[in-house]
């Protein structure tokens, strides 16, 4: 069955003469666990924090330090294709993460958000920040548009306001990547999935307000966007596009959030173009060596032969907590030996690959 899945998910879509290999790895800058004492705190209070695919997450993710920048360039350096380009991953980040303070002396009535350079700050990791640069300058980290925050505000403050427990210990610890129970089960982290109808408009203006900061921070715009978590509502489309988003993120299948448990479903395929002249790019291949129970390795490799073999670009998809060990150090340097050994057997395999951003593929199509 496997064989026929690989098959069918990348005959549709835009061919390309190229063995485009691009890394997208979601969910830089954002907070989620600040600190093992935090976690340990949370689950002392009895807060859900190891259920299903969440565990890994509140386990081993958190803002990025200067050593796993360090580690992970060095590890991605060791690499390069015959143009002499390093893979590099297409950051995708969030550039806001909620002012807890605020929020607390407003008594949850507004949601404020601060830039993320200012939470490293806080959390005195401020020397981090010089390496987003340079990783830019290297060409081995490249920011992209994941949101403001990595966070439903909407859903959240009214959780807050409604004091429900769960949410509230763990505003008290400076995170909210919980599990409780919310209205119609909307995941904290998706950040646009929608309860209410209304939200849209508010959602609107956070994309707006995002992706100027985005440039503020970055000195430059950001022209690619993935909704956290996939979910999303259409309309948010336009704005995007209006504030010089060229490419968007997809599944191949999605289920559009429209408010009060309705959704509507969506095929999308590499290359599609939306009414705005948006074109989609989608993900065919998976690498999350920190998740247990799977051969991520061999499953990686064969979905990147699958894509070769019909001409496609592999498009990866391998989230931070991989390569953090600001929590769990063995964590990062697991992961970076994963990668490490993969990139390797790339090379070997198909010394002719190409490394490139989800940016550069989207342009080159």
């Amino acid at each position: 069955m496997s064989k026929v899945v690989n098959n069918l998910k990348n005959i549709i879509g835009k061919s390309v003469k190229q063995k485009y290999l691009v890394i997208e790895s979601d969910d830089w800058g954002s907070i989620r666990m600040p600190s093992l004492a935090a976690l340990e705190r949370l689950k002392s209070k009895g807060l859900s924090l190891e259920k299903g695919e969440s565990k890994r997450y509140n386990n081993t993710d958190t803002l990025a330090s200067k050593q796993d920048f360090e580690h992970l360039y060095d590890t991605l350096s060791k690499f390069k294709d015959n143009d002499g380009n390093s893979p590099v991953f297409t950051a995708v980040s969030v550039v806001a993460n909620p002012d807890f303070d605020k929020i607390k002396e407003n008594n949850f009535e507004k949601f404020e958000f601060e830039p993320f350079t200012t939470t490293l700050e806080r959390y005195g990791q401020s020397n981090a920040i010089s390496m987003w640069k340079q990783g830019i300058d290297e060409n081995l980290f490249y920011p992209e548009f994941h949101g403001r925050e990595h966070l439903n505000a909407n859903v959240w403050l009214r959780q807050l306001q409604a004091n429900d427990k769960a949410t509230r210990l763990a505003f008290d610890e400076g995170c909210w990547a919980i599990n409780t129970k919310t209205p119609y089960n909307i995941n904290y982290q998706a950040a646009f999935d929608v309860e209410k109808v209304e939200d849209i408009q508010n959602q609107k203006e956070i994309i707006s307000t995002g992706l100027d900061l985005f440039e503020q921070i970055h000195g430059y715009k950001s022209v690619f966007f993935v909704p956290p978590n996939g979910k999303f509502n259409n309309q948010l489309e336009e704005i995007s596009a209006q504030k010089g988003i060229k490419f968007m993120g997809a599944s191949k299948v999605q289920s559009e959030s429209r408010g009060n448990n309705k959704f509507k479903k969506h095929f999308h395929w590499l290359g599609q173009k939306n009414k705005h002249g948006q074109i989609y790019l989608t993900r065919n291949a998976f690498f999350e060596p920190n998740a247990p129970n799977k051969d991520w390795h061999n499953d990686c490799l064969n979905n990147i032969y699958y894509a070769f073999k019909w001409n496609k670009p592999a498009v990866i998809s391998s989230h931070r907590t991989n390569y953090i060990g600001s929590l769990i150090q063995n964590n990062r340097e697991h992961g970076l030996k994963a990668l490490e050994k993969l990139l390797k057997e790339v090379l070997k395999r198909w010394p002719e690959v190409r490394f490139v951003t989800s940016t550069q593929l989207g342009d080159a199509m």
